[in-house]
């Protein structure tokens, strides 16, 4: 998969977002790189390789540090909902971006 042009200037105006023709060339170039590095990891046979639970397990046997999922910290969405520009029923309310 690669992107052109015009599908970064589409990207871009999706994300408000507005770009010097430099900055929209490197974008395309740094995702096109992105892309290649992914599609490089997909052609990679990884039949029968089990999945590991941290990338370390492979060179040395370790063992995982966990914690209680409980929570920690207070409920403090009504002050973080103070700057928004709107809220319903707790929820932030943003516009419509998808065209």
């Amino acid at each position: 998969m690669a992107l052109n042009s015009q599908e970064i200037e589409r990207i871009a105006n999706l994300a408000r977002l507005e770009l010097q023709p430099a900055e929209s060339e490197r974008l395309l170039t740094q995702l096109n790189g992105f892309f290649d590095i992914v599609e490089q990891m997909r052609a990679v046979d990884t039949t029968g390789i089990e999945p590991l639970a941290h990338p370390v397990a492979v060179m040395e046997d370790i063992t995982l540090r966990l914690r209680d999922d409980v929570v920690s910290e207070p409920n403090q969405r009504e002050a973080n909902q103070q700057t928004a520009p709107a809220v319903e029923r707790g929820l932030f309310l943003v516009p419509k971006v998808i065209e």
